[in-house]
This record gives structure tokens, sequence and C-alpha cells, in this order.
């Protein structure tokens, strides 16, 4: 099983956190948030990249009717913010915290800048990471515009499979162990709570998955 956050074999939240680094350790702190609380809004300064140490961070926009889009949701060793390297000087999306107990790393784009000249393979891991988000971004966006729930919902679990699944020794089966919510889910392919709930049963019906509140089980002849 090898979360997303492992990309490429690095730890995020141990590569980057300042107090991994003597030199910013003593003038570094944690930030804290509780459930509902902004880390940033849209338009806001871009001046900074934030690591998730705990809880979780949804990240979304609203569209000109005021409907909320909502991009990813974050859990712990996730980088967000991140195009403040690349230079975005206006945040164009908006960072929540939708747990009681969220610790975020906040890094200066200046130090980031610092420890990316710094370490070149480390520099190069980061822009690689970045160019990944992007691309997993554009496909979601594609997702929500171009196709209905329940396929949506397919292809997410596909998603969900590559970076938390593992196979099932007895079954073959592929188990997934996720930390989202029905609601995070519900979210993330753009449709209702009670309209996920219908959508997993009939693909439950269909002999696809088996799931609880814990895992996501895809049946061997699907997988």
């Amino acid at each position: 099983m090898k979360p997303l956050w492992f990309f490429d074999d690095v730890n995020l939240f141990k590569a980057l956190c300042p107090h991994k680094f003597k030199a910013y350790k003593s003038s570094h702190n944690f930030d804290t948030y509780k459930k509902k609380d902004y880390i940033y809004f849209e338009a806001d300064s871009a001046n900074k990249v934030y690591l998730i140490e705990r809880g979780k961070v949804k990240i979304g926009y609203y569209n000109e009717d005021g409907t909320e889009v909502v991009k990813a949701i974050l859990t712990r060793g996730d980088l967000f913010g991140e195009t403040a390297i690349l230079g975005e000087s206006k945040r164009e999306e908006f960072a929540q915290s939708i747990d009681n107990a969220t610790s975020i790393c906040p890094i200066g784009v200046e130090t980031m800048y610092t420890l990316m000249r710094n370490n070149q393979t480390f520099s190069f891991k980061i822009y690689k990471f970045i160019g990944f988000k992007l691309k997993r971004l554009e496909r979601r966006l594609q997702l929500l515009l171009f196709k209905d729930a329940k396929t949506r919902l397919v292809e997410f679990l596909e998603e969900l499979c590559a970076d938390y699944g593992y196979d099932c020794q007895k079954t073959g089966d592929k188990v997934i162990r996720h930390p989202y919510t029905q609601k995070d889910i519900a979210c993330l392919i753009g449709t209702s709570r009670p309209t996920l709930n219908v959508l997993m049963h009939e693909l439950k019906d269909e002999n696809i998955i088996e799931f609880n509140r814990k895992e996501i089980r895809i049946h061997k002849t699907m997988a």
C-alpha cells in the first residue's frame, strides 16, 4: 500500500519541513486550524507553501454563480499552495481545514527557493511532484466536465486503488484503505452524498465492490 504522498519514494513532509533543517528549526512554528477555518482565500497573496502535519484540508474555488468546486482533499504529508513556487502572486483557490485538529507546516517561498538551490536532486523531485499533481488535477476536472456521476465514481475508485490499494493475498481482490469520508468522495466527484450512496450500492449489487467505513474492496473479476 503506497499513498500518494510517498511520491517517487519521497516522504514530502520529512523532506521539506524546515524543522528538519537546523538553520530554520528555531524560528519555525506549526499553525493549527479547526474545522471550517481557512488557511487562505482566493486572491490572497501567494507567498508560502504548506505541508499537512496532521488533519485534512480542502482545496477549491467558487464559480461565478457561487457554486463551490472541490479540486482536492488532502491529508497528512500532502503539499499544497505549491504554485507559489512557480511564480503565482495571488491565490486562485481557497484552502480550508475540514478537520478539528489540522496542523500545518508553512514554508515561505524564499525559504523554499533556498532549499531548492542548495539541493538539485531535491529541486528536481519537487518540480516533478508539482507536474504530477497538475496532471491529476486536469484529469479530475475532465471527469467532472465530461462524464456522468457513475463513471466519475468508477474512475475515482481506480485512482484510489492506485494510491491506497493493495492485493488481498487470499482472494486477489484490490483492497483500498483510504482517508476519505463519503462526504469527501462526493465532493471530489461533484455529486451529493445521497447520490454517492446510491451509486456505491449499485456497484455493490453488480458485484463490483464491497465497502464499509474503513475500506473498499474491488473484486478480482473487475480489478
